[in-house]
C-alpha cells in the first residue's frame, strides 16, 4: 500500500530511482498568486495586440519610430501569449515532454528577451539622429532600413540563443536531477556582457546626449519663441514633437532598466543562471512585467494609441478606408 502510495506521488511511477517527486497541491495564496499572473499575461498579451494592430493598421502611423515599437510590442506580446502562460503551469507540474523540449522551450523567453533588448537600443539610436542630426534624420532613417535593423534584430536574438544553449541541447539532462524536471544552464557572464552590459551602455551613453541636446534645445525655443515667424513657429512645433517623443521613450527605457535590472544582478555575484530554480522565476516575472509596462506607457504619452484603441474597440476599423484615418 505504501509502495503503491509513493508511486503515486512521482511524476514518472515507472522510473522509481530517477522520477522526481510530483510537485504539492499548491495553497490558497500560491493560487491566488497564479491567477493575478494569468490576469496579467491575458492584458499583456491584449494590450500589445493593440499595439501591434494600431501601428500596422493605420497609415499615419508607419513611421521609422513606430516601427521599432510595433516590433519591440510583438516581443511583448509572445511574452503574454506564450512565455508567461507556461511559465505559470511549470511552477506547479512535471515536465513531460522530455529534455529536447525543455530546452527548445527556453529559447522563446530567451529569444524574445533578446529581441527586446534588441529593439530597446534600436529605440535608442533612432532618438539620437533624430534629436541630435536632425537635418539627415530623413534620409538615415527610413523605413527600409528599420526593417533591415529590425530584421537583424531578431535573426541575431535567434542564434545568441542557440549559442548560449549549445550545451544544453548537446546534452539535454546535464543540468536535470531527476525526471519530470525542466532546468537549463547558461553562461552568467556572458549573458551578462552581451543581453545586459553592452546594450545597457549604449543605451546611456546614447540617451545622455539626447536629453543634453534636448535641454539645450528647449532653452533656445524659450529665448526666441517670440521672434519666429510663421515658418519658424512651424519648425518649433516640430522640435516640441521630437522632444516630447525622446522624453516618452526614455520613460519606456528607464522602466525597461528597473524590470530587467535584477535578473542580471545576480551574474554580478558570478554564479551561472540555473533556470527553473524559484528565484530565478520570481526574477524573470518581473523582468516580463516589462512587457505589460511598455503600452500602458503608449497610453499615457502617445494621444494616438489612446484614439486608436477606441477605433479598435468599437469595430470602426473595419469601415472601409479607415487606413486612412487622421490618427495624429
Amino acid at each position: 500500500m505504501m509502495e503503491t502510495m509513493k508511486e503515486a506521488e512521482l511524476c514518472f511511477p515507472q522510473l522509481l530511482n530517477q522520477s522526481c517527486m510530483k510537485p504539492e497541491p499548491p495553497h490558497f495564496n500560491t493560487v491566488l498568486i497564479y491567477i493575478v499572473l494569468s490576469f496579467i499575461a491575458l492584458v499583456t498579451a491584449a494590450l500589445n495586440l493593440m499595439v501591434i494592430i494600431s501601428i500596422s493598421h493605420f497609415r499615419q502611423l508607419h513611421t521609422p519610430t513606430n516601427l521599432l515599437l510595433l516590433s519591440l510590442a510583438v516581443s511583448d506580446f509572445l511574452v503574454g501569449l506564450l512565455v508567461l502562460p507556461v511559465d505559470i503551469l511549470l511552477t506547479e507540474t512535471c515536465w513531460i515532454l522530455g529534455d529536447i523540449m525543455c530546452v527548445l522551450y527556453y529559447l522563446i523567453p530567451m529569444i524574445t528577451t533578446s529581441a527586446s533588448v534588441g529593439n530597446m537600443v534600436l529605440i535608442s539610436v533612432d532618438r539620437y539622429i533624430a534629436i541630435c542630426d536632425p537635418l539627415h534624420y530623413p534620409t538615415k532613417v527610413t523605413q527600409k532600413t528599420v526593417k533591415i535593423c529590425v530584421f537583424l534584430c531578431w535573426t541575431c536574438s535567434g542564434f545568441y540563443s542557440l549559442m548560449l544553449l549549445y550545451d544544453n541541447l548537446k546534452q539535454p539532462d546535464r543540468y536535470s536531477s531527476c525526471k519530470g524536471e525542466c532546468v537549463v544552464n547558461i553562461s552568467g557572464t556572458i549573458d551578462l556582457v552581451v543581453t545586459f552590459f553592452c546594450p545597457i551602455t549604449i543605451i546611456i551613453v546614447l540617451y545622455k546626449r539626447v536629453f543634453i541636446v534636448a535641454l539645450s534645445q528647449a532653452r533656445a525655443m524659450k529665448l526666441h519663441i517670440a521672434a519666429v515667424s510663421h515658418k519658424g513657429s512651424k519648425t518649433v512645433k516640430v522640435k516640441k514633437s521630437e522632444l516630447k517623443a525622446a522624453t516618452t521613450l526614455g520613460v519606456l527605457i528607464v522602466a525597461f532598466l528597473m524590470c530587467y535590472s535584477p535578473y542580471y544582478c545576480v551574474s554580478l555575484t558570478g554564479h551561472n543562471l540555473l533556470i527553473g530554480s524559484t528565484t530565478e522565476a520570481i526574477m524573470v516575472f518581473i523582468m516580463y512585467f516589462n512587457s505589460s509596462l511598455n503600452p500602458v506607457i503608449y497610453a499615457l504619452f502617445y494621444p494616438w494609441f489612446r484614439k486608436a484603441l477606441r477605433l479598435i474597440v468599437t469595430f470602426q476599423i473595419l469601415h472601409p478606408h479607415s487606413r486612412q484615418v487622421s490618427i495624429l
